[in-house]
């Protein structure tokens, strides 16, 4: 009954986080432990129910816990050689790779700790998977509000569509995952002014500045791109100075308000990374909303990690410092053991 009681009040202060600002972390981890209490409740509450029911869920979770891992680790990795082989080999590419390998480095320090029994390897085996479970909750939360926030509906009218910068082909040519994000932001486009008068259509704001390999501004071929298409050439701002999603944030938050001040935006990314671009512009103080557009289903899973591990790091004060008071009580159990 506490288990549900402790539920609620997550799902209270997840419920009132959304209704004051969509874009917290804060909401991410509410809702992750409201659902992690939520299972604890209906796990304790398998006593009360008939044998049958009991040792069949009990079954399950066991193989989950017991071939979840086994099986995530092995996708991780075949995920991972995808990736070399469709875009190379580059860091950010051997995420999935990493983690799926990782994952079978814990497993078998998991079994070497059991087999040799030593007193050592098993703390530093505990210490290890307090850690990974500290963060791999932190990153279920991430998943899952990032889910439900790509799934939220735009709830107010918005006087400009920011689409935001990815990188060219050749220094010159838009790629796929930056027309994944145009098309998407054409769409938005449509529906808001379809919503608005005449003299209140949104205006569309691509945000690229250029890059030492590229022949001209990210903006300039995105509005190619929208202009070759039919998108009304008036109905187009080039933000062309930034460098990175912070200065997309910032530059165009300043079109923005040098034109319409206090306007609202919906910001255009690709699925991956709409909640961390939604983070970076409550930070910047642009009053919008992100939505994403699709991405290839290979590209997913090391993006995401990606954009988990920069979040992990922007507050890095405290999810490193529960870290090391992590390690700190693992050397204490060693000391006591």
């Amino acid at each position: 009954m506490i288990a549900y009681v402790v539920a609620a009040v997550f799902l209270a202060l997840f419920g009132a986080g959304v209704l004051r600002d969509r874009r917290r972390f804060s909401n991410a981890v509410y809702l992750g432990l409201a659902v992690t209490f939520l299972c604890l409740g209906l796990l304790a509450g398998l006593a009360d129910a008939p044998p049958g029911v009991a040792v069949t869920v009990m079954v399950v979770v066991l193989l989950v816990l017991a071939l979840g891992p086994v099986v995530l680790a092995g996708l991780l990795c075949a995920n991972g050689v995808t990736m070399i082989r469709k875009e190379g080999v580059r860091p950010a590419n051997l995420l999935s790779l990493l983690a799926g390998l990782g994952m079978f480095g814990v497993m078998g320090l998991m079994v070497a700790a059991v087999v040799s029994h030593s007193k050592t390897l098993s703390i530093v085996v505990g210490t290890l998977l307090m850690i990974v479970g500290y963060v791999s909750f932190l990153f279920l939360c991430f998943i899952g509000y990032a889910f439900l926030y790509g799934r939220m509906r735009i709830r107010r009218d918005a006087d400009y569509v920011v689409v935001l910068g990815s990188g060219l082909i050749g220094g010159r040519r838009v790629p796929p995952l930056l027309a994944s994000r145009l098309e998407r932001a054409r769409q938005v486009y449509e529906t808001l002014a379809g919503r608005r008068e005449v003299d209140r259509t949104p205006v569309l704001i691509v945000s690229g500045g250029r890059g030492p390999d590229e022949e001209l501004a990210e903006s300039h071929a995105m509005a190619d791109y929208l202009l070759e298409r039919g998108f009304p050439a008036d109905r187009i701002v080039r933000e062309d100075r930034s460098r990175t999603t912070e200065e997309n944030m910032l530059f165009s938050k300043a079109l923005m308000e040098a034109e319409r001040p206090g306007a609202e935006c919906v910001i255009v990314t690709n699925n991956f990374h709409a909640f961390r671009a939604a983070l970076m512009a409550r930070k910047a103080g642009v009053n919008g909303q992100v939505v994403g557009s699709p991405t290839a289903a290979y590209f997913w899973p090391s993006a995401t990690m990606r954009e988990f591990a920069a979040i992990f790091l922007e507050y890095r004060s405290v999810n490193l410092g529960i870290c090391v008071a992590l390690v700190l009580a693992g050397c204490l159990a060693y000391v006591v053991a």
